[in-house]
Formats: structure tokens, sequence, C-alpha cells
């Protein structure tokens, strides 16, 4: 298992890449309206829009693991909550999300 993703949901994509390219000096991958990545060496800092579900501010942990269904069945074996299986994503991917032992909901998706 390996961190892949902090993502940190934003209230303003063109204000945030701003100031993380711009003011920290962070190079940027790519960025578009729903997602910006910037590089940071074998994780990266993604932006994605905030929502009512996830509030500007709010930080989201994305892991990339060989094989999503055994990581599932292994996690909820171990009762990990799961607040979404593994499903079919429009960008192609399968993902997964979680919720850890402090509440907070994070990603998981293959390698």
């Amino acid at each position: 298992m390996k961190l892949k993703y902090v993502i940190k949901f934003v209230a303003d994509m063109d204000r945030t890449v701003k100031f993380y390219r711009d003011v920290l000096g962070l190079p940027l991958k790519f960025q578009s309206p729903g997602w910006s990545e910037f590089v940071t060496g074998e994780t990266i800092l993604a932006l994605h829009p905030a929502s009512q579900k996830n509030l500007a501010g709010a930080i989201e942990l994305g892991f990339n693991v060989p094989d999503l269904d055994k990581f599932h069945q292994e996690m909820k074996a171990k009762g990990v909550q799961f607040s979404m299986p593994p499903t079919k994503q429009d960008f192609g991917g399968l993902l997964a999300q979680f919720v850890d032992s402090e509440g907070a909901h994070c990603s998981v998706g293959e390698q």
C-alpha cells in the first residue's frame, strides 16, 4: 500500500493553484476545473472542488494497492467500514472509499 495522493478540497481552483504554484513554488503537473495536480515526489498534491460532502479546506488521503478487490475484502474482514465499495469511475479506474479510525474518509485505487 502506498500513499499516492493528498487531496485538498478547494473553493477556488484558480486561486489555490496560484498559491501553491506561484507562492510556494510547487511544480504544477496539470490544471483543470475539476482536478489539478502538483509534483511533490512520490505523493501527489491534488486539488478538487469543494462540495457539501467535502468542504473547502478538507483533506482526503488517497492510497494505491496492487489488488483493490483483495484489499477491500481483507479490510472488511478486519472491520473497516467502506463508504463506497470498489466502483468503476468516470476516468476509467476503480476506486473505493473507507473511513479511518478518526472518521476521515480515505480513497483507495488500484496501481
